[in-house]
């Protein structure tokens, strides 16, 4: 039932968004040059490594699609950058990732092998599932580039305060999804990103 969730709300959310997913990446385009999608290697289900796509918000820079961590700093946010993340609309290019079986609509979010090696034992649970383009973490956490900006230092911030309360809601998740909570943490998203 996950699976039929995600590949019928995927495709209905392609099909019905499709004009306005290729406008956005024409104004990624046209502001800031190609490439118009952020790619970058995440860790997926079983440890495994897939590319992770969005919508790219930030000028190009070397290292990024390897993981490097510039959390907190909105020095390289482009304008359109800027609206894509309060909407949260840069995530969209992972519909793709969900139809090619790299993620679910709903489950832990994917993170770079940096932070997965930090907490080897804890993911270990997580990387259980599929990871996911929204899940209870990715509400709690809806203002992190905030909380992040805030930081004297926002690497360490990230790493011993915002990873673990994250890896909390994650093996919560997993320990008690289900179909009609999937379906819940899809509402409360777009409640979530509607009153942003």
């Amino acid at each position: 039932m996950k699976r039929v969730l995600d590949i019928v709300g995927t495709l209905t959310g392609v099909v019905l968004l499709s004009p306005l997913l290729a406008a956005v990446g024409l104004a990624v385009v046209l502001e800031s040059g190609l490439p118009g999608l952020f790619r970058q290697r995440r860790m997926g289900r079983g440890g495994s490594e897939f590319t992770l796509y969005k919508f790219r918000t930030m000028t190009v820079q070397c290292g990024t699609e390897q993981g490097s961590f510039d959390a907190g700093s909105s020095a390289r946010v482009t304008r359109v950058g800027k609206l894509l993340r309060k909407t949260k609309f840069d995530e969209f290019p992972q519909l793709w990732n969900v139809l090619a079986g790299d993620m679910s609509l709903v489950g832990p979010r994917p993170e770079v092998r940096k932070w997965v090696e930090a907490y080897p034992h804890r993911w270990a649970q997580v990387l259980s599932v599929r990871p996911g383009i929204t899940d209870p973490a990715s509400i709690e956490f809806r203002n992190e580039e905030e909380l992040l900006a805030a930081a004297p230092n926002p690497e360490s911030y990230y790493r011993n305060v915002i990873l673990p309360r994250k890896l909390d809601l994650y093996e919560r998740y997993v320990e008690t999804r289900s179909f009609w909570g999937d379906v819940g943490i899809l509402l409360k998203t777009v409640w979530a990103v509607a009153g942003r």
